[in-house]
C-alpha cells in the first residue's frame, strides 16, 4: 500500500519544489520579491474559499498558498538564509512560548487573558508598541480592525456599544461640516474618521467591516449582473436604459437572488 503519510508526502512535496527550482526556466527565476503579488493573491484565494464556505475549494488553495511557503523557503536555503527546518522550529517554539497557560504555569480562564498575555509575551520579545506587527500593507479596513482590536486588549476601548454609535455620528457631523468648507484635505480626513468609527462599531456588532464590505459589494454584482441580463433579453443595455427601469429590476434582483 502506498505510503501517504503527511511526513513521506512533505518529504516528497520539497523534493518537487527542489527539482522545479533546477529545471524549470519559471520557477528557476524566482525571487522572494517576484513571488511578493502572487502570494499576496493567492491569500486572498484562500479568504474567497473560507467565505464561500467550500472544503473542497479551501484544500485546493491552501495547497497553493503552501507552495509559495515552499518556494520561498528553498528559495531562502539556496542563499544560506534559513532551511524550513528553521522556520518550523521557529514556530513551533513561539507557539509554546506564547502559550504558557497550556505549556507551562501561567493561569488564562479566558479569552480576553490568553490575548492580554500574547501581547505582554511579544513585548518581552521586543515590540516597543501594542500596535506593532500589524502589517502596514494590510486592507484599510483590515487594518482599522486589528489596530482597535490590539488597543483593546490593554483596555483602550468603548465600554458600551451605544458609545460607540455616538462617536459614529459624532464623525458624520465633522464630516458634513468639513464639506460645507469646501476643503478637500479636510474632507478625507473625517472621511477616513468616519470609517475608523464604522469598523469600531462593526466590532462591537461582532462582524467585521472587510468582509461585510466584501459581502455588500458581491451582491451588488450579483444583483448588477441581473439587471443587465433582464436588459440584454430585451434587447437593451444599461446605457440605454432609464434609472427607473433598472430600479425596478433591482428590486426584482433583490426578490430573485438577495
Amino acid at each position: 500500500m502506498e505510503d501517504k503519510s503527511a511526513e513521506r508526502l512533505f518529504s516528497e512535496y520539497m523534493a518537487i519544489i527542489r527539482r522545479l527550482r533546477k529545471e524549470c526556466p519559471w520557477d528557476r527565476q524566482q525571487t522572494h520579491e517576484s513571488l511578493r503579488s502572487p502570494l499576496i493573491e493567492e491569500t486572498y484565494e484562500v479568504v474567497e474559499a473560507i467565505t464561500d464556505n467550500k472544503p473542497d475549494h479551501l484544500r485546493n488553495e491552501l495547497g497553493d498558498l503552501f507552495l509559495h511557503i515552499a518556494l520561498h523557503t528553498e528559495i531562502a536555503t539556496e542563499e544560506d538564509s534559513f532551511t524550513m527546518a528553521d522556520v518550523l522550529l521557529h514556530s513551533k517554539d513561539k507557539m509554546i512560548r506564547r502559550h504558557p497557560h497550556i505549556f507551562g504555569e501561567v493561569q488564562a480562564g479566558d479569552e480576553h487573558t490568553v490575548r492580554k498575555n500574547w501581547e505582554e509575551i511579544k513585548r518581552q520579545e521586543g515590540k516597543t508598541s501594542i500596535l506593532d506587527g500589524v502589517p502596514a500593507e494590510l486592507p484599510a479596513l483590515i487594518h482599522a480592525h486589528r489596530t482597535q482590536e490590539k488597543a483593546s486588549v490593554v483596555g483602550f476601548d468603548w465600554k458600551v456599544k451605544s458609545d460607540v454609535w455616538k462617536k459614529v455620528e459624532e464623525e458624520l457631523k465633522e464630516l458634513k461640516h468639513a464639506e460645507e468648507t469646501g476643503r478637500k484635505d479636510l474632507v478625507e480626513q473625517e472621511f477616513g474618521d468616519l470609517l475608523f468609527a464604522l469598523v469600531n462599531y462593526s466590532r462591537f456588532l461582532g462582524t467585521n467591516a472587510e468582509f461585510a464590505l466584501r459581502k455588500a459589494v458581491n451582491r451588488f454584482g450579483r444583483r448588477f449582473n441581473f439587471i443587465e441580463e433582464a436588459l440584454r433579453l430585451r434587447g437593451k443595455s444599461p446605457a440605454e436604459s432609464t434609472l427607473e427601469e433598472m430600479d425596478l429590476l433591482w428590486d426584482e434582483a433583490k426578490k430573485q437572488i438577495g
